[in-house]
C-alpha cells in the first residue's frame, strides 16, 4: 500500500479544502445530497444489522452495527461526495493555510449542510418510512431508542460528544489522504468511523437521518431535532476544525514555515 507521511497529508488536505471551497453551487448541492444519502444508508444498514440481535449479545450487537456504518464515508470519499463533517476538517485546513476566506468557509458549510440534510431525510422518508425499513418491529424500536438517546443528551453533553465524533471523522478523512490506493483508504476510514459509532458519539449528518426517521413514525419532533442539531453541529465543528485541522496545521505547516 502506498503511504503519504503526515507532512504530505497536510499539503493534500490544504489542496482538497481549497478545491472544495471553489466548487460550483450545483456541484456542491448534488455531491452534498449524495453524501447525506450515503451516511443515511450507512446508518440504515447499522439499524438493520443490529436491530434484531439477541439481548444476550450485549455490546457486541452494537459493534456489529458500528462495523457496517462506515459504508457512508467510504462511499462519500471514494465514490464522490461532499460531507459537512469532512469539510469541517479539510476546508478549515485550507483556511488556516490562507487558501480560503472565512466567507468561503461559511458558504461551503452552509450549502453542504442543507444538501446533506435533504439527502439524509430523503433516505429516512423513502426507505425508512415508505418502504418500512425503520418503521416496523424491532427496527422501529432500535430507531426510536437511538433517536431518543441522541435527543436525550443536554446541550453540553451533545456538544462534547460532537467534538469526539468529528475528531475521529476528521482523522478518518486524514488517513484516507495518507493512503494512495483504495484498500488503504477504506482501512483508514473504517477503524475511525467504527470507533465513533461504537462509542456512541454524535454526528450531525447521521442525526439528520435517525431523528427524522423517528419523527416520521410519530416518536420525535422537529423541535427536538433542532435542539440536538445546534450543539452537535458546533461540537463537530470544533472536533474537525480544531482537534484535527488547527493542531496539524500548527505541527506540520506553521512549524515548517
Amino acid at each position: 500500500m502506498g503511504y503519504n507521511p503526515p507532512q504530505k497529508v497536510a499539503e493534500i488536505a490544504i489542496e482538497a479544502g481549497a478545491r472544495k471551497s471553489r466548487l460550483p453551487l450545483s456541484t456542491m448541492l448534488v455531491l452534498g445530497f449524495l453524501s447525506g444519502a450515503f451516511i443515511a444508508l450507512g446508518f440504515l444498514l447499522d439499524v438493520r444489522v443490529s436491530g434484531h440481535m439477541p439481548v444476550e449479545w450485549g455490546s457486541f450487537a452494537g459493534f456489529l452495527g458500528a462495523a457496517v456504518f462506515p459504508l457512508g464515508l467510504i462511499l462519500s470519499i471514494i465514490a464522490g461526495g461532499e460531507l459537512l463533517t469532512g469539510n469541517m476538517m479539510a476546508v478549515s485546513f485550507a483556511k488556516f493555510a490562507g487558501r480560503v476566506t472565512w466567507g468561503g468557509l461559511l458558504y461551503n458549510w452552509i450549502v453542504i449542510t442543507v444538501a446533506n440534510f435533504i439527502g439524509a431525510v430523503f433516505i429516512a422518508y423513502m426507505f425508512g418510512h415508505v418502504v418500512g425499513l425503520t418503521a416496523e418491529g424491532p427496527y422501529l424500536d432500535k430507531t426510536v431508542a437511538i433517536a431518543e438517546a441522541k435527543i436525550g443528551e443536554n446541550f453540553v453533553q451533545a456538544f462534547v460528544s460532537g467534538i469526539g465524533c468529528n475528531w475521529l471523522v476528521g482523522l478518518a478523512v486524514w488517513l484516507s489522504y495518507s493512503a494512495e490506493d483504495v484498500a488503504g483508504k477504506i482501512l483508514g476510514i473504517w477503524f475511525c468511523i467504527m470507533g465513533f459509532v461504537a462509542v456512541g458519539f454524535q454526528h450531525v449528518v447521521a442525526n439528520m437521518f435517525i431523528i427524522p426517521a423517528a419523527i416520521f413514525e410519530g416518536e420525535a419532533t422537529w423541535a427536538e431535532w433542532f435542539t440536538n442539531f445546534v450543539p452537535v453541529f458546533l461540537g463537530n465543528a470544533v472536533g474537525g476544525a480544531i482537534m484535527v485541522s488547527l493542531f496539524y496545521w500548527i505541527a506540520y505547516v506553521k512549524a515548517a514555515k
